[in-house]
């Protein structure tokens, strides 16, 4: 006759084996998964800056002009500030130059779809610009 309490160590033994390869098995896929976002993470600072002339072309120029010098129709009626001036340049933050394009400021409307990475590669693109 069997006992009620009587253990059964094969079931007990791989039951422990199993919790053993589950932690291993979810310590592996946590290590992978930390390092498969590591490596495909995109760099759009790098990734934005080549393209830096033609997000100023496309978003920048209607008033500011190709060459930063705000001589557009559009610009000469808004007033549009010529950016390539070194006074200008000098006097300014990049600070300033990401809020202004980001937020906007007097005339000037928010680019609020670029994402970071662009406005800083136009902040660049817009220091490039000094004369």
């Amino acid at each position: 006759m069997k006992r009620v309490n009587e253990r059964r160590p094969g079931v007990i033994r791989g039951f422990k084996s199993g919790i053993v390869l589950l932690v291993l098995f979810v310590a592996f896929a946590v290590a992978m998964a930390d390092r498969l976002a590591r490596t495909s993470r995109p760099n759009f600072a790098t990734a934005a800056a080549p393209d830096a002339g033609s997000l100023f072309n496309g978003q920048c120029a209607k008033c500011h002009g190709r060459d930063g010098r705000a001589k557009t129709t559009r610009g000469r009626r808004l007033h549009t500030r010529n950016i390539t001036k070194a006074e200008w340049q000098d006097d300014v933050s990049d600070e300033r130059i990401f809020n202004s394009i980001s937020r906007g400021k007097g005339k000037m409307p928010a680019f609020k779809k670029l994402s970071e990475a662009q406005i800083d590669s136009l902040v660049s693109y817009v220091r490039r610009l000094r004369k």
